[in-house]
């Protein structure tokens, strides 16, 4: 048996002593109420888990426009966008998107991961060949692509404590470096909180950076339409509000399907179509996915009752956490994290809402820092009122005297 395969066994073993091994459990599709299958299989749970938040994962108008496109198009787009790749589909979805978020153009990529390592490698320098002395300076709890795609970039990267903008302005001041990115996540992935985007507005102002936000979890939920909360907008005085340089968006979560979209300057997006590798040498989204995106904005569109619900639901489940004891933090996002301490906390707590008949996976290392393994609700507007009030009563109260209590920042 070769020495690297008992090493690998071991790190599995090593995983599994300390509750922080994974495994994939099949479901059967995607909504409200969900299946496990395989031997996994057991009652259907009120899913809890995923980042669909609008319910569109499920909709008929994404359904339908699936169809089409396949039967009109096909299912691939046979080649990267720079070959034969680009169609008429994705310049169209491009030009409604990049008005969607108050932007001058988009640019489609297969995912957010693809999307934020293009915008991060080919902004930091204007050659786009590497860090060359640009600075990065990022929040500490951004999500792992931007992680990652910093510290591919090969710029000198610097983190500042969770909304610490205090210690972002003394970094990006530290700096002479001839260009410099501030990013940040708008809405957290993991915490469910705001990144203060006036704030960010100002030291991107005033230390000449580019203010680069992911919306992964703002787009289709947040602002006045759902375009996210780094946009620039108008006040109801009719004052302008700034907004971010550069937006990276996805369509895997509130909008129901898959995709990274970077919206910005027409240079901006000029430059990552010449100089992006994630953009250059991958095959185009296909027109299926392409449709089910502008069936999206077709929805946000038409039932923003969806998001309403969804915010009304949001600050309902918070308060009542709170009044229970669970001291969750109060921003206006359907990500509420169960913060328990342990990964084996979390498991035990996640088992116990499973057989209750709720599917809320239990967060644990590394993605999340050690001791503070948690339970992430994403709640999503078709809940009931039933469905909720089942929520509430399962956590009537935190599983320890300490249990809930955010990280201090």
């Amino acid at each position: 048996m070769p020495t690297w395969l008992d090493q690998l066994r071991h790190d599995l073993t090593s995983l599994e002593q300390s509750h922080l091994r994974r495994a994939l459990r099949p479901l059967d599709h995607c909504d409200r109420i969900v299946n496990f299958r395989g031997r996994h299989a057991g009652k259907p749970l009120l899913n809890l888990a995923s980042n669909d938040y609008l319910g569109l994962a499920s909709h008929p108008h994404l359904r339908d426009a699936v169809v089409r496109a396949a039967q009109q198009q096909g299912v691939g787009s046979g080649a990267s966008r720079l070959v034969t790749g680009h169609l008429e589909a994705h310049a169209a979805l491009e030009a409604r998107f990049a008005k969607f978020k108050h932007a001058e153009a988009a640019l489609l990529f297969p995912t957010g991961f693809m999307a934020n390592l293009a915008v991060l490698t080919s902004l930091i320098t204007s050659g786009g060949s590497g860090g060359s002395g640009g600075l990065i300076v990022m929040d500490k709890l951004n999500h792992a692509s931007l992680i990652d795609a910093a510290r591919y970039s090969g710029a000198d990267v610097r983190v500042y404590p969770h909304l610490n903008y205090r210690k972002a302005e003394r970094l990006l001041a530290e700096s002479d470096a001839p260009r410099k990115l501030l990013i940040s996540d708008t809405v957290f992935s993991m915490d469910g909180d705001c990144a203060d985007i006036h704030k960010l507005c100002e030291l991107r102002d005033r230390y000449d950076a580019i203010l680069i936000v992911d919306e992964a979890h703002a787009t289709g939920v947040l602002g006045d339409n759902g375009e996210g909360l780094g946009v620039m907008r108008f006040s109801a005085s009719g004052s302008q509000l700034p907004g971010a340089d550069v937006a990276i968006s996805t369509a895997s979560k509130a909008l129901g399907s898959l995709g990274g979209i970077v919206t910005g300057p027409q240079v901006v997006i000029d430059t990552l179509i010449n100089r992006a590798r994630s953009f250059i040498y991958t095959t185009a989204v296909p027109p299926t996915t392409v449709a089910a995106i502008d069936a999206a904005l077709d929805v946000l569109r038409d039932e923003p009752h969806r998001r309403s619900r969804l915010g009304d639901l949001s600050a309902h489940v918070r308060g009542e956490l709170n009044f229970r004891g669970w001291h969750v933090p109060m921003d206006n996002t359907p990500i509420i994290p169960l913060i328990v301490g342990s990964a084996e906390a979390a498991l035990a707590l996640s088992q116990q809402l499973e057989q209750a008949g709720l599917l809320v996976p239990a967060i644990r290392p590394p993605t999340v820092p050690p001791n503070t393994a948690r339970l992430r609700l994403s709640l999503r507007c078709d809940l009931t009122d039933d469905d909720v009030q089942h929520l509430l009563d399962a956590l009537s109260e935190p599983p320890c005297p300490h249990g809930g209590q955010p990280r201090p920042r």
